[in-house]
């Protein structure tokens, strides 16, 4: 096992991958999954932390400089991350991945991930499209339009198709209002 861990610390991977590998191995240790009993168990819990701490230090010392798996700069860089690398290591990244889409796909991707349309769902997802007032209006057209079907069956009424719409906007709104009064004596921000 300490011989499977030093070939893992070998090769070149990020200190992420080096942590986790010697974390597994720890966690299955120190759980039991395999058999030892409880003084070769003990000895190799120990032995797999003496693992993990040379392959951290390893990695340190292999991944010093290094980016990360995400393309993010490590700390050990020392380099500052501010919203202008952000917003490089974006594009990049945007890039990279919409270089490996088809062509359709590609092309739906630079449309939805245009700056303008990208701020309009942020304003409607913290507006209109509230998890809360989308519950709230399910919830109500379902039970309105319940209601309603029943009495209409009832009494005779044809239902033209508008009864679930109209429901969910007066859930929808109902919805919105309750989120706004939370909101407003609570005194957290939307």
């Amino acid at each position: 096992m300490s011989e499977q861990l030093n070939n893992q610390g070998n090769e070149r991977l990020s200190n992420n991958e080096l942590a986790e590998a010697a974390g597994e191995q720890l966690k299955k240790l120190e759980r039991g999954n395999e058999v030892f009993n409880e003084g070769e168990q003990k000895h190799s819990a120990e032995q797999a932390r003496h693992d993990a701490e040379k392959l951290a230090i390893a990695g340190k010392e292999q991944g010093a400089g290094e980016k990360k798996a995400g393309g993010e700069p490590s700390a050990a860089s020392g380099e500052r991350i501010t919203r202008k690398v952000k917003t490089v290591q974006y594009k990049q990244t945007m890039k990279d991945v919409q270089e490996e889409l088809s062509a359709p796909s590609r092309a739906f991707s630079k449309v939805i991930h245009n700056k303008a349309i990208e701020k309009a769902s942020d304003v409607t997802g913290k507006t209109l499209a509230r998890p809360n007032a989308i519950l709230a209006g399910s919830l109500t057209a379902c039970v309105l339009v319940a209601a309603i079907y029943i009495l209409a069956k009832v009494i005779g009424f044809r239902l033209s198709g508008f009864e679930t719409i109209a429901a969910f906007i007066i859930g929808w709104l109902a919805g919105i209002l309750i989120d706004i009064l939370r909101v407003t004596f609570s005194r957290r921000s939307f």
